[in-house]
């Protein structure tokens, strides 16, 4: 017989306890607390499945037995470490109206030419419009099911029966289980069905994917614990006005994280990017002051942004300091730096840091192309367009080495790049690729020297 119980779980955090409080004793919000009606069942065969196996007589994961499903857009496989692994979970998160169902659409098409079944479940559209969005993109399938459903009981039964190659779930935010009585979207809801889901993945070798609402600070919505539980979290980034789509791995059990995937929108739905640093280059402006070119690292992958900066004069007491696509604090610090070791009066002047192309550069290696660029346009002088600036930048104006240097100028010299500005310690041992001209630097006047 099932056995029924009473808890209360904070909608913010997932805490339980068994009487109610005014105050959650884990994230400390007020009047959180939902009540929730929870039946647990065991059967016999889940009481005898608790059987340990020895370490020793466990298959390794085996990339032969074990086949990848390709999904059709190999920026996408590249992130996925070569395609879809079966039975895992994967979790996909971004902004509303970014292209999160364009893109499982166009995975369904790609696996049905290939023979696979595929399972669309979605809990926010009918049928009927997930099929004119399927018209629209042109995709014909003869292998795709559509299950307009939100209860996580009647999907595993059709999971049971159709016994797909992949299923699609949009979004888990929508889906519900009869065992809980809150709300969904809840983080206790999120929790069960996202488990539920798990143990159908593990069982049947069915891989499942999972769309998830991001909050206003991007993040995944629900508990942090959903991303501990599935194998799988990619990050679908961009901005709406913007064309290009990047898709970034945060979490990847079968192979290496923080690599991306670069995308278009277009009215045929994502297309890939095979050069992005030449999509990113396009249309900058060339002997303009303001100006500087880097190279960051999106996992293994090199990738030229172009770095600009525009220093205004003022005569207000405070000046404006504005950074978009870098951390704002860095840029700060920077300019700091700028001022106090190189002699530049940035306290006058309003100072604005852009990446163009809408691109977001974390890494600390664009710390010499953000200096450059501020100089430049501070002296309004021109850089070389085809110099390349990569390096760390320390309180003390000193420029510091950076990961994988060879590769960075290999991807400039390869979209024609002549010359590369790098911090000394790497001079030691590089190897020059072509005609590409390297000079070194060990602190930001020696950097501006070269540059201006």
């Amino acid at each position: 017989m099932p056995k029924e119980k009473t808890v209360f779980a904070c909608n913010q955090c997932g805490y339980k306890t068994s009487k109610w409080i005014g105050r959650c004793l884990d994230c400390g919000q007020y009047n959180t607390l939902e009540e929730i009606v929870v039946t647990t069942t065991k059967s016999a065969k889940q009481r005898l499945s608790g059987l340990p196996t020895k370490l020793s007589e466990v298959s390794a994961f085996s990339e032969d037995k074990n086949q990848r499903m390709a999904t059709g857009l190999s920026e996408l496989d590249n992130v996925l470490s070569g395609g879809i692994v079966e039975g895992t979970l994967m979790l996909l998160g971004g902004d509303p109206g970014i292209g999160k169902s364009t893109l499982l659409l166009q995975i369904c098409r790609h696996l049905d030419a290939c023979g696979h079944t595929c399972l669309y479940v979605s809990g926010e559209e009918s049928a009927s419009q997930i099929k004119m969005r399927a018209d629209r993109l042109k995709v014909h399938t003869k292998h795709a099911y559509i299950l307009p459903e939100t209860d996580i009981e009647t999907i595993l039964g059709a999971i049971d029966r159709i016994k797909p190659s992949l299923v699609m779930i949009d979004s888990i935010q929508t889906m519900v289980s009869s065992n809980i009585s809150s709300a969904p979207g809840s983080v206790v809801q999120v929790r069960e069905c996202t488990l539920q889901l798990m143990r159908a993945a593990k069982e049947s070798s069915t891989a499942v994917m999972i769309v998830g609402h991001v909050t206003k600070e991007g993040t995944l919505a629900g508990p942090r614990m959903l991303e501990h539980m599935v194998d799988t979290v990619l990050y679908f980034e961009g901005e709406r006005r913007e064309r290009y789509r990047l898709i970034r791995a945060v979490k990847n059990r079968f192979g290496s994280t923080n690599e991306i995937g670069v995308f278009e929108m277009c009215e045929e739905g994502l297309r890939e990017i095979d050069n992005p640093s030449a999509y990113m280059l396009a249309g900058r402006p060339l002997n303009v002051s303001g100006s500087a070119v880097t190279c960051c690292l999106e996992g293994t992958r090199p990738i030229l942004a172009e770095v600009q900066a525009l220093c205004s004069y003022t005569q207000f007491g405070n000046p404006r300091r504005t950074a978009t696509g870098m951390d704002y604090n860095r840029v700060v610090m920077l300019m700091a730096v700028l001022e106090k070791r190189a002699g530049y009066k940035l306290a006058t002047y309003d100072s604005y840091v852009n990446v163009a192309g809408g691109m977001k550069i974390m890494e600390p290696a664009a710390d010499g192309a953000v200096v450059a660029a501020l100089a430049s346009s501070y002296k309004n002088k021109p850089i070389n367009p085809y110099c390349l600036v990569f390096g760390e930048v320390g309180l003390t104006g000193e420029l510091r080495a950076v990961t994988m240097a060879e590769r960075r100028i290999a991807e400039a010299n390869k979209l024609g790049f002549t010359q590369c500005i790098v911090p000394q310690t790497h001079l030691k041992g590089l190897r020059i690729p072509g005609s590409m001209e390297i000079y070194g630097a060990s602190n930001i006047g020696e950097l501006l020297q070269l540059l201006l």
